[in-house]
């Protein structure tokens, strides 16, 4: 493969892992009446019956430039990936905020001019918490949220509603696999590996020096075997009056205010 080639394949990916596809008749609606989103694609399902829903989502969709695809009901739940749910519409967003996990490990590995705080979910499974990290996250101070394929919720109309919209321009790194996976990608060499335990000796304030990257647990079980293996720090939020431990989300987002 020539160079040429290889950057023509480079670009095409990234733009590709920019692409969020949402479904549903009002969230797709919403999604296409916020001016700051970019629309690729709308997809419908050939069967739907007129209305004045879709008759709008189609003409908002054409405003923007969007390519509008017609599929039977079958095509259009693949694409999806919710039949029950999807009301034969679906959309192909562009968010400029979403990156590769190679384009993080790049900036991981560059010379450093700041260092970067990135939160890694690990079995977060309510669709609200999820929301709620993203939003944190997006107005605080974090890099990228890392979002594994497995073990995780995943992107809808849910997660877009309890993140108020921020999901589009969140700094998200959608992981095909297991989160474990992902973070060996990444090397403990570039990073540091800080799990949250009420059991550590140092506070959150008390982090590392350099790239830090912060492990959120699942809800009920918290962070996973896989996962505790390769954390190389621990840190604890100091808590007071007998409580045990806070929400996931409210956790997030002290992280992402640190």
């Amino acid at each position: 493969m020539s160079q040429s080639d290889t950057d023509h394949y480079l670009a095409k990916k990234r733009f590709y892992n920019r692409m969020l596809t949402i479904y549903g008749r009002k969230p797709v609606l919403e999604a296409l009446q916020n001016n700051a989103i970019q629309v690729h694609r709308l997809h419908l399902a050939s069967s739907n019956k007129p209305g004045d829903m879709v008759r709008q989502i189609i003409e908002l969709a054409s405003s923007k430039g969007a390519e509008v695809l017609y599929h039977d009901k079958s095509a259009l739940s693949r694409i999806s990936k919710n039949a029950k749910q999807d009301q034969g519409v679906a959309a192909d967003l562009l968010c400029p905020g979403f990156q590769t996990l190679e384009q993080l490990s790049e900036k991981l590995k560059a010379p450093a001019t700041r260092t970067m705080r990135v939160l890694a979910l690990d079995g977060i499974t309510n669709p609200q918490n999820l929301g709620m990290i993203i939003r944190s996250a997006c107005a605080g101070n974090i890099d990228a949220i890392l979002l594994p394929s497995k073990g995780c919720a995943q992107i809808d109309p849910l997660v877009i509603k309890a993140s108020v919209g921020t999901v589009f321009r969140a700094p998200i790194v959608q992981i095909q696999g297991t989160l474990a996976e992902a973070l060996k990608t990444l090397g403990t060499g570039e990073c540091n590996l800080i799990g949250l335990s009420s059991h550590a000796s140092n506070t959150l304030a008390q982090s590392p020096i350099g790239h830090n990257v912060y492990i959120l647990g699942n809800e009920t079980h918290g962070v996973s075997q896989a996962t505790q293996a390769l954390c190389s720090h621990w840190v604890k939020i100091p808590m007071n009056n007998g409580v045990e431990s806070l929400n996931v989300a409210v956790t997030a987002a002290l992280i992402a205010f640190q």
